[in-house]
């Protein structure tokens, strides 16, 4: 399978663009400078409008985003079941308590039904991740969350340019948060991640939060005078040369998409048409793929789930054999849950599925390739 290469030419460029210019200016590259303005304007634009602030990491976002919200101290937050753990850390280390939520039958994501069946007087908070490129359905749930007067943060890390009812996934709650590391649609470099909203007092919440207490939108202030910082908090922001990558990735986001969902397609209906043990879990035209689980019937097999995308790995097929990113197996959060919560729906797909990488390389070769290794696989295991 081909590798991605995200940093390609376009990137390659960028970044010499930028080191020319600070050459030019007889400064170092910095951060908060014009590349990262550049950036979080881009950034801002592809949403539609709104502020974006470039931070160091995925989990920096997260966590600057709920610091942002400034919500109320051991109150709960509600989360998606299927997530990275810094989804998780980032709830607890703001002093509040992850309430986790199922998702809906047969899917990675949450619906308004599972958030209904969790919330408590103790909400303040849905973390809602929008899974493996397909956007959750943000605004049923952010209209329940409202007439209850609950903030929605997206956490929109796998699904950058994802769409729902039309608009881009990060749009729909009070604030957002995306990883942009090596692996995700859009990079800014080997790690990274974007704060965004609407809001502009969460905006410079965000701001502070991201860069030790600066109120850096206030007229007068001075950077090197800490007597005017605002609060204590973590210097979590990013670099220029990291936003010039940025610029150049986010100008190609709705190819990648393309690419990626054309792989997709491609291996979907050919599972569903040709498999009789597998079958694809469903994709549409307004996701942005990061993964894409494939469903085993295993009553159909005479091996287990793994043991059948173990054998597809070993074709040349890159994949996830089993995605251990249930919350609800991790024993070193339940201390700091607000109770247990097996979370059965989430359980139940995650276990009959096995999830292929991609990458927005991958052509109708690969696409072949892969129905070809499943379906060999699926001879030599097949029950009966």
């Amino acid at each position: 399978m081909p590798p991605r290469y995200a940093i390609g030419e376009a990137e390659e460029a960028m970044l010499l663009e930028a080191l020319a210019h600070y050459r030019a200016a007889g400064v170092d590259p910095g951060y908060q400078g014009h590349y990262e303005q550049r950036y979080c304007n881009a950034f801002a634009e592809l949403q539609g409008g709104g502020y974006a602030d470039a931070v160091a990491t995925g989990t920096a976002a997260l966590f600057i985003a709920i610091a942002a919200l400034e919500l109320p101290a051991r109150s709960e937050v509600l989360v998606s079941p299927i997530t990275d753990p810094g989804t998780m850390s980032a709830i607890i280390m703001n002093g509040l308590v992850p309430r986790l939520l199922d998702s809906r039958p047969d899917n990675f994501n949450v619906g308004p039904e599972q958030v209904l069946e969790r919330l408590t007087d103790s909400t303040s908070c849905i973390v809602l991740v929008h899974s493996i490129g397909q956007a959750a359905d943000v605004s049923a749930i952010c209209t329940l969350a409202a007439e209850r007067g609950i903030a929605v943060l997206e956490d929109c890390s796998q699904s950058h340019g994802a769409r729902h009812n039309g608009a881009r996934i990060g749009t729909f709650g009070e604030i957002a948060a995306f990883s942009t590391m090596y692996r995700k649609a859009s990079i800014t470099g080997a790690s990274g991640g974007v704060v965004y909203t609407r809001d502009e007092d969460l905006y410079h919440m965000a701001l502070a939060h991201a860069d030790r207490g600066k109120p850096s939108w206030r007229e007068g202030f001075d950077d090197r005078n800490p007597s005017q910082f605002l609060f204590p908090a973590l210097n979590l922001h990013t670099d220029e040369l990291s936003c010039a990558i940025g610029l150049a990735s986010i100008g190609r986001l709705d190819s990648v998409i393309e690419a990626r969902l054309a792989f997709v397609r491609q291996v979907s209906e050919g599972v569903d048409r040709e498999s009789s043990a597998c079958r694809g879990y469903g994709y549409g035209e307004d996701d942005s793929p990061f993964i894409y689980p494939v469903i085993v019937e295993p009553e159909r097999l005479v091996c287990s789930k793994t043991e059948f995308a173990e054998a597809v790995r070993a074709e040349g097929i890159g994949l996830n054999p089993h995605y251990q990113y249930l919350a609800a197996d991790w024993p070193y959060f339940e201390p700091y849950c607000a109770d247990r919560f097996d979370c059965p729906n989430a359980r139940s797909i995650r276990d009959r599925c096995f999830c292929l990488y991609l990458n927005e390389k991958y052509s109708v070769r690969e696409s072949a390739d892969t129905l070809e290794a499943i379906l060999k696989v699926e001879r030599h295991f097949a029950a009966g």
